[in-house]
């Protein structure tokens, strides 16, 4: 999605409550912030705090793009529907895309990425009864990286 208040002034993502929270979840599957590359899909702050407009996503996904093919990232994980819309040009809710692997591929990366979408912290942060569904979600996240990914399921993307 696109930065809120607190990642505004410091121009980081992921650093108020919901980076807290992010950080956790990551160090439960043995992860830390070294381990990962966090961004958002929109790189400034909307007016009003609004939800970016697809035109403000569209003028981001070039450089979203260029950033992870640079990266080549082993998983990518779209925390929230802004993310899942983005990376997977997909309308589902969150609820429907989580727990599925999906594949991400540029024609700059030199193999596809496999996607799972998750819900995001600050939505965990409203709804704690969901943190069991994104821990199922991490725990695929930690087979998949560790290679044993035999128990998840896979998306049509």
């Amino acid at each position: 999605e696109a930065p809120g208040a607190e990642e505004d002034v410091q121009g980081l993502p992921f650093v108020g409550p919901s980076g807290r929270l992010l950080d956790r979840i990551l160090g439960s599957i043995g992860l830390t912030s070294k381990d990962v590359f966090i961004t958002n899909t929109v790189f400034w702050r909307p007016p009003g705090n609004r939800s970016p407009t697809s035109s403000e996503t569209a003028a981001c996904m070039p450089f979203l793009q260029r950033m992870l093919e640079l990266i080549n990232p082993d998983v990518l994980v779209a925390l929230g529907g802004p993310a899942a819309t983005a990376l997977l040009g997909r309308a589902e809710s969150v609820g429907r895309l989580r727990g599925h692997w999906f594949s991400y591929q540029t024609p700059g990366l030199s193999r596809p990425v496999s996607v799972i979408v998750t819900f995001h912290p600050a939505y965990l942060l409203r709804s704690p009864a969901q943190k069991r569904l994104a821990w199922r979600d991490f725990l695929a996240i930690k087979r998949k990286l560790a290679g044993n990914d035999q128990g998840a399921r896979s998306g049509d993307s």
